[in-house]
């Protein structure tokens, strides 16, 4: 009896160890990107990058995700998943750390391995949960999906604080985020000594499971709905504290209506994978948040009042906040085991992100050319339209 409550409580720890592994890797896969959004102007200033030059650096961590989700499955497959994350929590630590050097060179080479470090945890971390948590994927992806979240808004609400409240500067503002890189590696460090034997993910035959879904019209409808849903973020986390600064506010508190936009997407980031892991078809989920984008950037080009940018705000949020959980979640629902989940995760990521890739960067140039807003808003509700049919497509009862 002993030795049979001693083996319950070393599988509720490890179980315990895990859980607060991947919770502390989607703590690292947001902050080194939306802490840029509302220094963007600081950083131009100080470095001498045009929009288009910052719309680059915003869109170089997506272009690395495109180039590099398919190789990750193939990398674990060779590894564990326990080394191919510290791999990852490691370029994401060099490239922070990098990235504070005031150079251009630094300021890119930097932002590159951040994005090698954060594209690993994006693929691995729907997999993994499908590995270890089949009967709960719903809920562990609301869990993780949410943590991101939270530490994404806080790193766009606090980074003018941080750098001229507490005078840390754009670069203090920048490594203060290379502290939960160091706790989730330490973390890593010990799930991987204590799971050095541990079954991996990837199988064998990941490869052919791979090119079998690129001719899987589901599998490229969640890549196309990934990737929408992708450049709206990316665009949003990049340009809207100018758009609102642009309406009259200042930067601080165009900084803190970003870290809004983040926070009021919390409770959709939780609630709808939970909701779409009980029912049967999400088409109906697709629909609501892919309304609640369109509904929302409409406020931004047609009200410049302040109750009518709150409104549009937490509509973008609720809109922003569900779009992406959902579309992890459809990896795991679509996916008939982890195996299968690994490849399609891979695969609608680096489509996806490939798609979103372009988002900071054309709205950035559509700006440099029109020099009003209004043009890239406008492109931005018909973004979200094509956002909400895929979201439709993909919530079909189907499999890959």
């Amino acid at each position: 009896m002993e030795l049979l409550d001693s083996k319950a409580k070393t599988k509720s720890f490890s179980i315990f160890i895990f859980i607060t592994g991947i919770v502390l890797v989607a703590f690292n896969l947001r902050p080194a990107i939306t802490s840029l959004g509302p220094l963007v102007g600081m950083i131009q200033k100080d470095v001498g990058l045009s929009h288009w030059s910052a719309g680059l650096l915003m869109s170089l961590p997506l272009v690395i995700f495109a180039l590099l989700s398919p190789i990750v499955p193939k990398i674990a497959n060779r590894l564990t998943n326990e080394l191919t994350l510290l791999i990852g929590l490691s370029f994401l630590l060099i490239g922070i750390l990098i990235r504070s050097i005031p150079m251009p060179f630094f300021l890119f080479t930097g932002t590159f391995l951040a994005g090698v470090g954060i594209a690993i945890g994006n693929v691995l971390l729907p997999a993994i949960v499908k590995d270890k948590f089949p009967e709960k994927f719903g809920l562990m992806t609301s869990v993780y999906s949410t943590s991101m979240g939270l530490v994404a808004s806080l790193a766009s609400g606090v980074s003018i604080p941080l750098a001229i409240n507490l005078n840390l500067g754009w670069q203090g503002a920048q490594i203060v985020w290379a502290i939960p890189a160091v706790v989730a590696i330490l973390v890593w460090l010990l799930l991987h000594n204590n799971n050095k034997k541990e079954t991996r993910v990837f199988q064998q035959n990941a490869g052919s499971n791979t090119k079998r879904l690129w001719r899987t019209p589901l599998a490229w409808q969640i890549a196309i709905f990934m990737g929408f849903q992708s450049f709206l973020f990316y665009v949003t986390i990049s340009w809207l504290p100018e758009i609102l600064h642009s309406q009259g506010m200042s930067m601080e508190t165009a900084g803190w209506m970003l870290s809004l936009t983040q926070l009021v997407g919390l409770p959709a980031s939780f609630f709808i994978p939970v909701l779409a892991g009980r029912t049967q078809s999400q088409v109906w989920i697709g629909f609501m948040l892919g309304m609640c984008s369109v509904l929302g950037y409409s406020g931004l080009l047609f009200g410049s009042s302040y109750p009518i940018l709150i409104v549009s705000i937490t509509l973008i949020g609720l809109g922003l906040g569900g779009a992406f959980p959902l579309a992890l979640t459809y990896i795991g629902l679509r996916a008939r085991n982890a195996n299968q989940a690994a490849a399609l995760s891979g695969m609608t990521q680096s489509t996806g992100y490939l798609l979103a890739a372009v988002g900071p960067l054309f709205i950035g140039y559509l700006y440099d050319i029109a020099h009003l807003w209004t043009i890239p808003i406008a492109t931005l509700i018909f973004v979200s339209v094509i956002v909400m049919i895929f979201a439709m497509l993909s919530g079909r009862n189907r499999f890959v």
